[in-house]
C-alpha cells in the first residue's frame, strides 16, 4: 500500500492533534500558560493577571487588602480598555486561560469557564435572554476568532469551537461545532476526551 504526501500529512496531523490534545487537561489548571513575562507588552496575560490580583484580594477586610484590591480594580479597567475586552471581574475562570488577541471579548459576568481554555478575539459568551442561563465552557475548549455561544449550554471538555460559529446548543466532548447555528461536525475518539494522568 502505498501513501501519497498528503495522506502522510493527514495521518502526521491527526497524531500530532490527538497528542497535544491529550496533553493538555481539562481538570487541572496550568498556571504557567497564564505566565507573563516582566516587561512584555502581552495584553491578553495581563488582562488574565488582573483578575487573578482582584481575586486574591478580594476577601478580608483589613486596609492593606482594600487597598490592593482597589489597585486591582484600576489595573483591570486600564487593561480591559487597551485590549477592548469586557471580562467582569468576579468571573469563574479557571487556570491557564489563554487569550492570544483579547479585542473585543465579551463574557458574561453568569458563565463558568474551565481550566485551560484557549479563546481568540471578539468571541461572545453570553445569554440570549434574561431566563435562557448562561454558558458552562469545559476543560481545555478552544473557542475560535468571532464565535458566539449564548444560553445555558455546555461545551463538554476539549471540545473546538470553529470562528464564527453560533452555538446555542449543547456540544459534547471531543467534538467540533461550526457554523451557524453551530452543529458537530465530528466528535474524536473518547480516548482523547479523557484526562491522562
Amino acid at each position: 500500500m502505498t501513501r501519497t504526501i498528503s495522506d502522510t500529512i493527514e495521518v502526521a496531523t491527526a497524531r500530532r492533534q490527538e497528542r497535544d490534545t491529550a496533553a493538555v487537561s481539562a481538570r487541572d489548571p496550568d498556571w504557567s500558560r497564564e505566565a507573563k513575562r516582566a516587561w512584555a507588552w502581552d495584553p491578553g496575560r495581563a488582562l488574565i493577571a488582573s483578575l487573578r490580583a482582584y481575586e486574591r484580594f478580594m476577601h478580608g477586610s483589613r486596609v492593606d487588602r482594600w487597598l490592593l484590591r482597589g489597585l486591582a480594580i484600576l489595573r483591570h479597567r486600564f487593561w480591559s480598555t487597551v485590549t477592548g475586552a469586557e471580562v467582569p471581574l468576579g468571573c469563574r475562570i479557571g487556570g491557564g486561560l489563554l487569550l492570544p488577541h483579547p479585542n473585543g471579548v465579551v463574557i458574561h459576568p453568569g458563565t463558568t469557564i474551565g481550566p485551560n481554555c484557549l479563546i481568540f478575539q471578539q468571541v461572545t459568551l453570553g445569554t440570549r435572554s434574561s431566563l435562557a442561563g448562561t454558558p458552562i465552557i469545559g476543560g481545555h475548549v478552544e473557542i475560535g476568532a468571532g464565535a458566539r455561544i449564548l444560553g445555558g449550554v455546555r461545551i463538554g471538555d476539549h471540545a473546538t469551537i470553529g470562528a464564527n460559529a453560533v452555538v446555542l446548543r449543547d456540544v459534547p466532548s471531543g467534538a467540533t461545532a461550526v457554523g451557524v447555528p453551530a452543529r458537530v461536525l465530528q466528535q474524536e475518539s473518547s480516548s482523547c476526551s479523557q484526562d491522562t494522568d
